[in-house]
């Protein structure tokens, strides 16, 4: 197990290596830069136009006259040997600053909606295979079906308008006003428990529903093949015949969704936290007519080093993702070999 760990990581790094260039090339593709985009901006709100001069200096300053190759050694040297993402160009401040000061709430919406994500689509798949075209089976189709066309945000919006009409709460934010920028203590962990389920259950809903429907038709599939068949035949009880062979089985693909359910999860709570305010990579004023997701208006500015820093985070979530599922597809199915 731990050389088939070890192969894995090796092949994270040059895959990182590669997304990395491509990230960052990515980033330069728009016309412009971001000086280009500020004194644009500058010129529509207060029609000041500045000389070629200062823009090519404003660019010596922010390194963005330097050739694009130079650029990314220099970036991703940084971030490996000093764990330096770069300069916020738009926020005058270091681009790990902003990203770990939303970071850390980010990953603990994403995590708490990645445990609501599994402990739901787990037990509601098996019973709707278990108990095909039974009452509950149509009920979660239903609910699944729902989960899956709804957008999180209108979701948000009515479960904020239940809670409201329900019991007079406005959930909005991850701390009530008192806790807002209180020291950590007992206090503010309930607190924070108290606002937490909502974002986690908007996030979590998507994501909910697509496993389920995965869960069900794979284990259904299994279910009807010779061996469990034979199983049942030799008395084998009804409960460890599923438990043993057709869900294991039958969790392989449900398994290996990690890949993509992580940075789908972190995807999903920039929207929510738009719409709840949360203190995440979502809401964050840029000096801005507008606030927005913090790594779309640094797009939107060509604030070049924060959002290919945040995008980077996203591929490594991905890779996180990938091996957490490889590791866990070997302990579920003997059948996949250490060595593969």
């Amino acid at each position: 197990m731990a050389k088939y760990i070890l192969k894995r990581l090796l092949y994270a790094i040059p895959t990182l290596f590669i997304i990395s260039i491509l990230v960052f090339g990515t980033i330069q593709l728009p016309p412009g830069d971001f000086v280009s985009n500020m004194m644009e901006q500058m010129r529509n709100q207060s029609g000041v136009t500045w000389s070629p001069q200062f823009a090519e200096a404003m660019r010596e300053r922010y390194g963005l006259n330097e050739p694009l190759p130079t650029q990314y050694i220099k970036w991703i040297g940084n971030i490996i040997l000093h764990g330096d993402f770069g300069y916020s160009f738009q926020n005058s401040q270091p681009s790990e600053k902003m990203i770990s000061d939303r970071m850390g709430m980010t990953l603990v919406v994403s995590f708490a909606s990645f445990v609501f994500t599994w402990v739901v689509a787990l037990p509601i798949g098996v019973l709707s295979a278990v108990r095909q075209y039974s009452f509950g089976d149509y009920f979660f189709s239903f609910v699944g079906f729902i989960g899956l066309a709804s957008p999180s945000f209108l979701i948000a919006l009515v479960l904020m308008y239940v809670a409201f009409k329900s019991g007079g709460v406005t959930v909005s934010g991850l701390f009530s006003a008192e806790f807002q920028n209180a020291p950590w203590s007992f206090e503010k962990i309930i607190d924070l428990l108290k606002h937490l389920w909502i974002p986690m259950i908007i996030v979590g809903v998507g994501g909910t529903a697509g496993l389920i429907r995965i869960m069900r038709a794979n284990l259904l599939d299994e279910l009807h093949k010779p061996y469990v068949e034979t199983a049942r035949a030799k008395g084998v009880p009804e409960w460890k015949l599923l438990i043993k062979y057709p869900l294991r089985h039958a969790l392989n693909p449900f398994v290996s969704g990690m890949a993509w359910l992580l940075p789908t999860l972190i995807a999903g709570e920039a929207i929510v936290s738009i719409v709840l305010n949360l203190p995440t990579s979502g809401p964050i004023m840029l000096n801005l007519p507008t606030s927005g997701p913090i790594m779309l208006n640094a797009l939107l500015v060509q604030d070049m080093f924060l959002a290919a820093g945040f995008i980077m985070l996203l591929s490594v979530a991905t890779i996180i993702g990938m091996l957490l599922s490889d590791i866990l597809l070997v302990w579920l199915d003997p059948r996949i070999r250490y060595e593969s």
